[in-house]
């Protein structure tokens, strides 16, 4: 499934637009604590999670991840939007529980 696939699910938000979307996502990996993530996070991943900021961004970057789903109507503002399509992370965001979130990566 690439990105762009996943885009078209109606349960998720694209945040970033503009972006290449055309990334192959390799699994799913869901996550809140940064310091796991950046050790075990494994490329082209769809990173599912609730932890919003910046720091999350800078490990996005780091592992090399496809896109991040920001879970649970988590709060995202336009300047983590305006760093992500600098860095050109795409983020989602929906209601869906991080596990539901995730298995709409594993399709």
């Amino acid at each position: 499934m690439t990105v762009a696939e996943l885009a078209e699910n109606k349960s998720l938000q694209l945040l970033t637009e503009g972006l290449d979307l055309s990334a192959e996502i390799s699994k799913p990996f869901c996550c809140d604590l940064l310091s796991i993530a950046m050790g075990k996070a494994p490329a082209g991943a769809c990173w599912v999670t609730v932890t919003v900021n910046t720091n999350t961004l800078a490990v996005a970057t780091l592992t090399d991840v496809a896109c991040i789903i920001f879970a649970e109507d988590s709060a995202v503002d336009g300047a983590l939007i305006e760093k992500a399509v600098e860095e050109e992370i795409p983020l989602f965001k929906t209601s869906l529980s991080e596990f539901d979130a995730a298995l709409l990566a594993n399709a």
